[in-house]
């Protein structure tokens, strides 16, 4: 009996202990604390980016990743005392790299148009096109003059969606062949070589691809397949990163640094970036 007596002393006194050392509001100095996950804490920052995408994002001859859209987000990371992590990525697989957590965006002439609700959206900094590039002496003037030829496309591109759409299916249909290709640097290797007779792609990256090449030897035609902006995506619900990283671009803009960005990559006739679009 004087052992069970002193048992539950002893678990009485180990109570009052415990709860003395919780104090009345919960806490004490030796309380274990949960570390915090807000975006105060983050020290890097990663942007997944396809890396055969000029200007926007791709590798140069000295072996570096660069491009418009990777000299804003470093720019973005400098002034919050963020390491950019350069992620290059499948295009195709870019989705499962956001869910999986592998990166922090999508930055890299990433369209908004038709992706709404799919992702957490900054405001709109690029306006886009949709075009198609064949060589200036194929006898291709118009849309309709690509009846009967072979077309190419980037995989899971927006060039790719706008001719799915059924608003397009009768241009579609008239092609002899849409060839999905892995980057528009193949595609326009293929162009040239006349594998194929057109590809439809950004407008942006048309005018660099041809700018590249031999003046004269390609011709943008002047129908447009579709319009779109682009936009900086984030994992659905993820509005604290957006809000920062977006807050930053506004701060850029203000200060003239997203425009010299912008006209260092001859891309000032393209951006958009607004606080009004919020």
């Amino acid at each position: 009996m004087k052992k069970l007596l002193a048992v539950l002393l002893c678990s009485v006194m180990m109570t009052a202990m415990l709860t003395g050392c919780g104090g009345d509001d919960g806490s004490s100095k030796g309380a274990v604390s949960v570390p915090s996950t807000s975006e105060e804490d983050r020290t890097t920052f990663t942007v997944g980016f396809d890396a055969e995408f000029p200007p926007y994002g791709y590798m140069d001859d000295n072996g570096e990743y660069v491009g418009f859209d990777l000299s804003l987000a470093q720019e973005v990371c400098d002034r919050n005392g963020w390491e950019l992590v350069k992620q290059p990525i499948n295009w195709d697989t870019k989705d499962m790299e956001l869910s999986s957590g592998s990166i922090d965006c999508i930055w890299n002439g990433f369209t908004i148009n038709g992706r709404e609700d799919a992702y957490t959206w900054s405001v709109p900094y690029v306006d886009n096109s949709q075009v198609f590039v064949v060589a200036t002496d194929a006898g291709i003037a118009s849309q309709a003059d690509l009846a009967g030829k072979v077309v190419a496309v980037q995989a899971d591109s927006s060039a790719l969606a706008a001719l799915n759409e059924e608003e397009n299916a009768t241009l579609t249909n008239s092609f002899a062949s849409l060839n999905q290709f892995a980057d528009y640097n193949t595609a326009f290797m293929d162009l040239e070589a006349g594998a194929v007779d057109a590809v439809a792609m950004d407008i942006g990256v048309a005018n660099y691809q041809m700018a590249e090449r031999e003046a004269g030897k390609f011709v943008i035609l002047d129908e447009y397949l579709s319009t779109e902006q682009y936009g900086v995506g984030f994992l659905l619900g993820n509005e604290a990163l957006r809000d920062q990283v977006q807050n930053t671009l506004f701060e850029m803009l203000e200060d003239g640094t997203f425009a010299a960005i912008a006209e260092e990559w001859g891309l000032s006739d393209v951006v958009c970036l607004s606080k009004d679009a919020e």
